[in-house]
């Protein structure tokens, strides 16, 4: 059926095609030129549409619907093949890492919802219930508002307890810095595949899909999508600098393999010299001792004091609703559960306080930012020592086009890493060190 749809479809473009090259004005159809007329067109589709040509056509179509090459392509040499290989692997990456950063986008979107929905829901059940508390002792259905404060206070715990488990802001900085990280992988896998379409490396195309692979399950463990299980730990025991990268191997080269050439102060070669080579010694020993160590600290005063919010939330709230149990139990119409009823009360708006602060300042957020800033400066830290490990200088990557990169990346000139270049010395103590490499953060 295939075969003769594309057999009719091809007859009737050319009928098409003869048609429109006639002229516009036909002679009567009675006469002798347009019996000539009729039969040399009949003889050109004859020969343009001959039995050899419709039984390749047929032959085609059967090895298509079969999965075959047609007949008389040419085989693949076997210097292309890995290439073709190694660009269609690359390939299916890019589309997964655009796929990961839809989906991280996504869930990071509706997670930011969660956070704003359960803080507001959870803060007006806790603060409905410390009124219903306060009124409780002065109205005449005492019982009825007595227990409605207590399961809606009780409700609130629960949710403050299952809210700070999770962490909805730190979840939601995730996602968008996944969303982030993606993006840029499938940038570069995709810049990748177009230097590829034209080279003929295979190595340098298998090492790139390595290389692309590697940094695609290390951005999986860095930033899972699901819940339970693999969620990151909201409360470690240590703070460390996130790590969305793969770790790099140790150099093979000894350091003593260096060349003279850069560490005379001529140029090397390749855009480096010695000068260079301080300047980015120093910009990673900065790195290091400062900015790494700065938002470390803070990270680990974020995680303290959202840790302290987490538990004293649920805790009041829980208080707030076993005070609910005892108003109304004490003797005398005048005194009747009124110390009951102002526990509720104070330890309920303490718990929409607490809750308030933790949520509504987003510290999950704030703590999971400063460990991603403290990765983002290791990781230029890493890059620059990967560099300069690299005994061989024109098998680094360009100086000057690298310095430019960790200008840009400490939101710096180029201009201003020069100051840099003292702290490369041993004998430079870090408590000397009063400036931060980075701007950016």
């Amino acid at each position: 059926m295939a075969v003769a749809e594309a057999l009719l479809l091809q007859s009737q473009g050319v009928v098409v095609i003869a048609a429109a090259l006639l002229p516009a004005s036909r002679p009567r159809r009675g006469s002798r030129l347009f019996r000539l007329r009729t039969r040399a067109q009949q003889a050109n589709l004859r020969q343009l549409v001959s039995i050899d040509d419709l039984q390749q056509v047929a032959r085609d179509d059967d090895h298509a619907v079969n999965g075959r090459a047609p007949a008389g392509t040419p085989p693949t040499p076997p210097e292309c093949a890995g290439t073709g290989t190694a660009a269609q692997r690359l390939r299916a990456i890019a589309e997964a890492a655009a796929d990961r950063a839809d989906m991280h986008d996504i869930i990071g979107r509706q997670r930011d919802n969660w956070n704003h929905l359960l803080l507001h829901s959870t803060n007006s059940l806790t603060l409905a219930a410390s009124v219903m508390a306060a009124l409780a002792p002065a109205v005449p259905a005492m019982a009825a508002l007595k227990a409605s404060a207590g399961a809606l206070l009780a409700t609130a715990a629960v949710t403050m307890a299952a809210v700070n488990r999770i962490q909805p802001s730190q979840l939601a900085e995730e996602q968008r810095n996944a969303t982030r990280l993606w993006r840029q992988l499938d940038r570069d896998v995709r810049a990748a595949l177009d230097y590829h379409r034209t080279a003929t490396a295979t190595a340098t195309a298998e090492a790139d899909v390595q290389e692309a692979m590697d940094r695609v399950l290390a951005l999986d463990a860095a930033y899972p999508l699901p819940l339970f299980p693999g969620m990151l730990d909201k409360f470690p025991s240590t703070v460390e600098p996130a790590r969305w990268w793969p770790r790099r191997k140790s150099p093979a080269q000894s350091a003593k393999t260096i060349n003279v050439g850069a560490r005379g102060g001529a140029t090397s070669g390749n855009g480096w010299t010695r000068e260079l080579e301080d300047e980015m010694r120093g910009v990673a020993r900065v790195l290091r001792a400062k900015d790494e160590r700065e938002h470390v600290w803070n990270a680990k005063l974020a995680l303290r004091l959202n840790r302290g919010l987490a538990v004293a939330g649920p805790a009041l709230a829980g208080t707030a609703a076993l005070a609910t149990a005892f108003i109304g139990s004490s003797s005398g119409e005048a005194a009747a559960g009124s110390w009951a009823s102002g526990a509720a009360a104070l330890c309920g708006a303490l718990a929409a306080a607490a809750n308030t602060v933790e949520h509504g300042w987003q510290l999950g957020m704030l703590f999971d930012m400063f460990r991603n800033v403290a990765g983002f400066y290791r990781k230029i830290q890493e890059d620059i020592e990967a560099c300069l490990d690299e005994a061989d200088v024109e098998r680094r990557e360009n100086g000057e086009v690298f310095q430019t990169k960790v200008a840009l990346l400490l939101g710096r000139s180029t201009s201003d890493l020069r100051q840099f270049r003292e702290m490369a010395s041993p004998s430079f103590k870090d408590d000397d060190i009063n400036d931060f490499a980075g701007k950016l953060f």
